[in-house]
């Protein structure tokens, strides 16, 4: 059995998603599971403490799901010296038109190719990151590829490797029933989910 492997089954066991990379749900799960009752401590930051002020508003409008990944991903930059905020999280299907129109029927340049439903920041799974150098954002940075290396790690889906338009701030936690979807497909599901109100990681 190769590590790939090891994980998924141990992911399978503790009931979390199953992608073979151990991020802090994982972590958290087997902590849970080894230490019943017993709060998970400060070696992990994104369990125990929280991000700056702007980055927390952000990650509380994500999933429950997808909380601790950001906030692991902000942490595990700052051991690098890389200092980042999580500058969005959810959209509702209305923010996303209204960004969708910027640069086409309003004023401005174009920030986003996809309409309301069709974003996965629409479903609460998804977030982007600002890099900072003190109070100075940095809109181009190489250092967006050495987080995006890190959010990769931690089991997350990074913009940066995505075959046509590439979105170097876009992080996105994908459901493990969708592991083997298109993206197109994905996305289909998760309006069908939201439409149904059911659960996104269920």
């Amino acid at each position: 059995m190769n590590l790939d492997e090891m994980i998924r089954t141990i992911q399978k066991e503790v009931g979390v998603g199953v992608d073979g990379r151990p991020g802090p749900q994982t972590w958290q799960a087997i902590h849970a599971r080894i230490f019943p009752g017993r709060p998970a401590e400060a070696a992990d930051p994104a369990v125990t403490q929280k991000a700056d002020e702007r980055s927390e508003r952000a990650i509380a409008t994500l999933l429950p799901e997808v909380q601790p990944s950001a906030r692991a991903l902000v942490f595990k930059a700052a051991t690098l010296g890389i200092a980042i905020k999580i500058l969005s999280g959810l959209r509702t299907y209305e923010e996303q038109d209204a960004l969708y129109a910027q640069g086409r029927s309003k004023p401005g340049a174009i920030v986003t190719h996809a309409r309301g439903g069709f974003s996965n920041h629409n479903f609460g799974i998804a977030f982007d990151i600002g890099v900072f150098e003190g109070a100075r954002y940095l809109g181009e940075s190489p250092k967006y590829n050495a987080v995006g290396a890190l959010g990769v790690d931690l089991g997350l889906e990074w913009g940066g490797n995505w075959k046509t338009i590439k979105d170097a701030p876009h992080f996105q936690l994908r459901p493990g029933w969708a592991a083997d979807l298109a993206e197109k497909e994905m996305l289909a599901a998760l309006r069908a989910k939201k439409t149904a109100g059911e659960a996104i990681y269920v």
